[in-house]
């Protein structure tokens, strides 16, 4: 979206905010689908799971390439939330199935690292595709590569070794069958513990922050501050996306090595505090440092995917779609309120200057929406400390002090 942004606003004449619930209609249902989404998972599986989340993602984006007005476009914008929803979910399902609990952060890590190679052909790659082929072309193929995945997943994936007539893996404990009765006493274990919403507001923030400026409004910005083209702009989004490509495997390997998670988030999110503090005081800097600053930003995110192995560890094997999911649940939220307020910070401050259809916004409403990051990273700083102090306590015997 964040290359897509004034071709779409010019497309269906849109304001910042219109952008912001354009780009956020997508999050809202992929939050609010988590925690069913993790039950699902725990029940069907990951194959069936992926194979009907990929199949409403690419119908989604063939549909949003189609869209002839703003509301085809929120519509189908959405269909991709409920699609993506569920993903996720179900390749940490099918980790927690195939490879042992010490090598769990490691291959969460990689599965974000993954899925940072799409985030990264959607900054410069797909400036250029759209240049030439225009955003409908460019976003149809999208859809139809989707469509080949989901034929894919039918064909290779399976469940567990046994499905795929292997045998189980040590130490990794068969996944239990469970009744609805199962269902609803995880649900309440997960929502019952504090680590859960500590966990859940630390990831609200993180994301939407993250999707909010490297998903939305980043380029909007270099090319709005620094008079750079999109395609231009797009590039340093894309240096972004190499620190996110990186950052999750190593924290995942470097967490698996020392045994520990907690510390690692707490001094990975203060420096990210350390970065959005210095743009909204400063509203520009060189150019070389923006690169560096959203590299460090994204790398250091990459911290935030131990969440995930922290909840895990939390509960039994059994819960663990149901644990993952009801974070996510919270973190995406955040990714759907925040592009909304930061496009309504820009709108007021936006003095009425239009180019090419699109809004041009102050140097003041950028510094005012960095700010906003800035807040929420420090609450996050808040939350990563707190869960440390929680789980100490939780881990001592009984009357120890």
């Amino acid at each position: 979206m964040g290359v897509l942004a004034e071709t779409l606003v010019g497309t269906f004449e849109m304001t910042g905010a219109e952008l912001g619930l354009l780009h956020s209609s997508f999050f809202y249902l992929y939050a609010a689908l988590q925690l069913p989404a993790g039950i699902f998972t725990d029940y069907v599986g990951s194959r069936k799971t992926a194979m009907y989340g990929t199949l409403a993602m690419s119908v989604g984006s063939l549909l949003f390439a189609l869209s002839p007005s703003y509301a085809w476009a929120l519509a189908a914008r959405a269909l991709i939330g409920v699609g993506a929803s569920v993903l996720y979910l179900a390749i940490l399902r099918f980790c927690a199935n195939w490879f042992r609990a010490n090598e769990f952060a490691t291959l969460s890590g990689l599965t974000i690292t993954v899925g940072a190679l799409g985030g990264i052909l959607a900054t410069t790659p797909l400036a250029v595709a759209v240049s030439r082929i225009g955003w409908r072309g460019s976003i149809f193929g999208i859809g139809i590569a989707g469509i080949l995945a989901t034929v894919a997943v039918f064909a290779v994936v399976r469940n567990t070794p046994s499905d795929a007539g292997l045998p189980q893996i040590d130490d990794v404990p068969p996944t239990p069958t469970q009744s609805v009765a199962d269902i609803k006493s995880n649900l309440a274990s997960v929502l019952r513990a504090p680590a859960t919403w500590l966990l859940g507001v630390f990831l609200f923030c993180g994301i939407g922050i993250d999707f909010t400026i490297f998903g939305l409004w980043g380029i909007p910005y270099l090319v709005q501050s620094y008079g750079l083209t999109v395609t231009r702009a797009s590039t340093y989004v894309l240096v972004a996306g190499i620190g996110w490509l990186v950052g999750p495997v190593v924290f995942g390997i470097v967490s698996d090595r020392l045994e520990t998670r907690m510390p690692l988030v707490l001094g990975a999110v203060i420096v990210i505090s350390m970065i959005w503090v210095t743009f909204a005081v400063f509203g520009t800097v060189a150019l070389y440092v923006v690169g560096a600053l959203f590299f460090i930003t994204r790398f250091m995110g990459g911290g935030g995917v131990l969440t995930f192995t922290v909840i895990k560890e939390q509960f039994d094997p059994a819960a663990a779609g149901t644990a993952i999911g009801a974070i996510n649940s919270m973190g995406w939220f955040g990714a759907a309120v925040f592009p909304v307020l930061f496009g309504a910070v820009l709108d007021t401050f936006w003095t009425g200057d239009m180019i090419n259809g699109a809004r041009v916004y102050t140097e003041t409403g950028y510094r005012v929406g960095f700010a906003l990051a800035a807040g929420a990273s420090l609450l996050m700083v808040l939350c990563a400390f707190w869960t440390i102090r929680r789980l100490d306590t939780d881990s001592k015997p009984s009357g120890a002090e």
